[in-house]
C-alpha cells in the first residue's frame, strides 16, 4: 500500500472517530426525553450549542490563521483530546444540567481543529483528484456523524453507552492522527494577517462558492439533527419497536447513505464539473425536503426509501464547495479559507436547527422539513452564477 493511500485511509478513520462526538448527545435525545424532563428548547441546545462552539472556534482559528500556521497533526490531536474530555464529562452530571450545554459548546469549539484540518491534510496529497479526496473526508465526517445513532441502537435505552463509546473512539483518533503522513502539496505558512480571512467574502468567486455552501448548510444539519425524531414519530403505530428501527434507519440514512453520497459526489464532480454536480444535488435534496413531510405516517419502507435518497443527495455536494474554495484560494491561505467557510456555514445552521422544532409545533411534521428547501434552491442560483464567472475556469481543471 502506498504512503498516500495509507495516510488517507488512516486520516478518514480518525475523522470518523472524532466527528462521532458532534452528534453523540443529539443521537440519544429520544432516550433522554423519555427519562428526563427535556423540553424542545433544551433539546435544540444539545445540537445548536455544538454549532455555536464550532463557530466560535473557527472564527478564532481563522483570525489567527491557526489552520495554516500550526502543525496540523498536533493541532488535530489537541483538539480531539479536548472534545473527547468534554463529551465524557456529560456522564458525570444530570442531562438537564447547564454543564451539559457548556460541554457541548467546548466540543464544538474543539471541532475547529478537526474538520477543517482533516480536509487540509487530505488536500496535501491531491493530484487532479481534489474533489474525490475532500469527498472521502466528508464521507468520513458523515459516517462519524451517523455513528452515534448506531451506538445508541446497540446500547438499547442506556444513553450512557453512546456517550462513553464516542469518547473512547475519539481518544484513539487523537493518538492515531500522529501516524498520518503529510503530502507534498503543503504550502508555506503566511505571515499573521487577520484581514486574510475577509477574502472569503471580498472576492466574487469565493463569495459565490461560499453562498452555495450556505444554501447547502441551511438544510444539512437541521435534517441530520431531527431526522431520527421524525422517523421515530412516523414509525410509531407501524412497527413494534419504533425507537430501535428509527435509530438504525437514521444511521443508514446519515452515516451509510451520506458516506456513499459524499464519495460518489467527489467522483462525479471531478468528471462532470463541480458546479454541475452541486446544482444537481441541491435541486434533488430540496425536492426531498419538500416531499418527505407528505409521507409522514406512511408505510415505514416508503418513508425510509425517500429518507435514504435524501441522505445521499443532501451531502453529495458538500465536499465540492470546499474543493472549489481550495482551487479559488491564494496559495498558503487554504486552511484559513476553509475555516472561514465552515465557520459562517455552521453559524447559519443555528437558525435552522431551532427552526425545525418550532415548525413541528406550529404546522406538524408534514410541513416542517419543507422550510429547509429554501437553502438548496438558493444554492443552485449561487453556483449557477459561479459557473458563469471567469474564475470558475480554475475549478476542477476547467470542468465547471
Amino acid at each position: 500500500m502506498s504512503v498516500k493511500a495509507w495516510s488517507l485511509i488512516l486520516l478518514a478513520l480518525c475523522e470518523v472517530a472524532a466527528m462521532a462526538l458532534w452528534f453523540s448527545a443529539s443521537a440519544v435525545l429520544p432516550s433522554l426525553r423519555a427519562e428526563y424532563d427535556i423540553g424542545p428548547t433544551l433539546a435544540s441546545l444539545y445540537t445548536s450549542s455544538v454549532q455555536t462552539g464550532f463557530v466560535a472556534g473557527t472564527l478564532l482559528s481563522a483570525m489567527f490563521g491557526l489552520a495554516d500556521r500550526l502543525d496540523m497533526r498536533r493541532f488535530f490531536m489537541s483538539c480531539t483530546l479536548l472534545a473527547a474530555a468534554a463529551n465524557a464529562v456529560i456522564l458525570l452530571v444530570e442531562p438537564t444540567s447547564p454543564v451539559v450545554i457548556v460541554c457541548r459548546f467546548v466540543t464544538g469549539a474543539a471541532m475547529a481543529g478537526i474538520y477543517p484540518i482533516g480536509m487540509k491534510l487530505a488536500i496535501t496529497w491531491a493530484k487532479g483528484d481534489i474533489g474525490l479526496l475532500v469527498g472521502l473526508l466528508v464521507g468520513a465526517l458523515t459516517l462519524g456523524s451517523g455513528a452515534p445513532h448506531l451506538f445508541n441502537a446497540m446500547g438499547g435505552i442506556d444513553w450512557r453507552f453512546t456517550i462513553a463509546a464516542t469518547s473512547l473512539v475519539a481518544l484513539g483518533a487523537a493518538f492515531a492522527i500522529n501516524l498520518v503522513r503529510i503530502g507534498p502539496n503543503l504550502g508555506l505558512s503566511p505571515r499573521f494577517d487577520p484581514r486574510i480571512a475577509l477574502n472569503a467574502y471580498a472576492k466574487p468567486a469565493l463569495r459565490l462558492a461560499n453562498f452555495g455552501y450556505l444554501g447547502h448548510m441551511w438544510e444539512l444539519y437541521a435534517m441530520w439533527a431531527w431526522l431520527a425524531l421524525f422517523l421515530h414519530a412516523s414509525f410509531t403505530g407501524h412497527l413494534l419497536e419504533p425507537a430501535l428501527w428509527s435509530r438504525l434507519a437514521a444511521f443508514a440514512v446519515i452515516g451509510v447513505g451520506g458516506a456513499i453520497g459524499a464519495v460518489l459526489g467527489g467522483v462525479l464532480a471531478d468528471r462532470i464539473g463541480r458546479t454541475a454536480l452541486t446544482m444537481g444535488a441541491m435541486a434533488a435534496s430540496g425536492t426531498c425536503a419538500i416531499t418527505i413531510g407528505f409521507l409522514f405516517g406512511a408505510a415505514p419502507w416508503l418513508v425510509f426509501s425517500v429518507a435514504l435518497v435524501w441522505g445521499v443527495v443532501v451531502i453529495a455536494d458538500s465536499a465540492q464547495f470546499s474543493a472549489s474554495i481550495v482551487e479559488l484560494s491564494e496559495p498558503g491561505t487554504v486552511g484559513t479559507m476553509l475555516t472561514m467557510q465552515t465557520s459562517v456555514g455552521f453559524l447559519l445552521t443555528l437558525a435552522t436547527v431551532h427552526l425545525v422544532p418550532t415548525m413541528v409545533d406550529t404546522v406538524g411534521w408534514s410541513f416542517a422539513f419543507a422550510t429547509l428547501a429554501v437553502g438548496p434552491f438558493f444554492g443552485v442560483w449561487a453556483m449557477g452564477r459561479l459557473r458563469a464567472h471567469p474564475d470558475s475556469a480554475r475549478i476542477a481543471g476547467g470542468k465547471r
